[in-house]
């Protein structure tokens, strides 16, 4: 439940921190404190607002960016995945970043386990192939060499009546 609620909350904060009208309200927000300056006589503590505000910014965005990268990249990667081990991607990855991390997790570990079987699949259909080409190839050549032989037997036969 509140894996849920963060993972919905740092995608909304994430959201309107990339937007152009944040920046906007931002810079406007230093502007006024800058043109505030002489008004407070650049005192410290007109120093410590602009500081003690960003600071507190600053530390909350960066757990709240970082979940929300954690997550995207984590999604981003069972998707890959996914695209790697099938030649068609399945609809129901579209949207998994907005999962919780348990949830994208649990879903690359299923890719990983389907993509160790195929891979397991394949390398034995290849060893059946190759062993059945080996097998094939020296009956091949046995077959080759006795039907090449019998049209020289036979040729060597007429010459023999012809001679006769």
């Amino acid at each position: 439940m509140i894996e849920r609620t963060f993972s919905k909350v740092a995608n909304w904060v994430a959201h309107l921190a990339g937007l152009p009208w944040t920046f906007v309200i931002c810079v406007l927000i230093v502007v006024v404190w800058a043109a505030s300056g002489p008004i407070f006589g650049f005192s410290d503590t007109w120093q410590l607002v602009i500081n003690t505000g960003t600071t507190i910014v600053t530390f909350l965005m960066v757990f709240l960016i970082q979940n929300t990268q954690n997550r995207d990249g984590a999604a981003i990667q069972a998707k890959l995945d996914e695209l790697i081990r099938v030649s068609r991607a399945h609809n129901h990855f579209i949207g998994i970043e907005h999962l919780t991390e348990s949830e994208v997790e649990e879903i690359r570990s299923k890719c990983e386990a389907a993509a160790k079987r195929h891979d397991r699949e394949i390398a034995e259909k290849a060893t059946d192939k190759a062993t059945a080409g080996k097998n094939g190839t020296r009956h091949a050549a046995k077959t080759t060499s006795a039907a090449a032989k019998k049209p020289a037997a036979g040729k060597n036969a007429s010459k023999k009546k012809a001679a006769a």
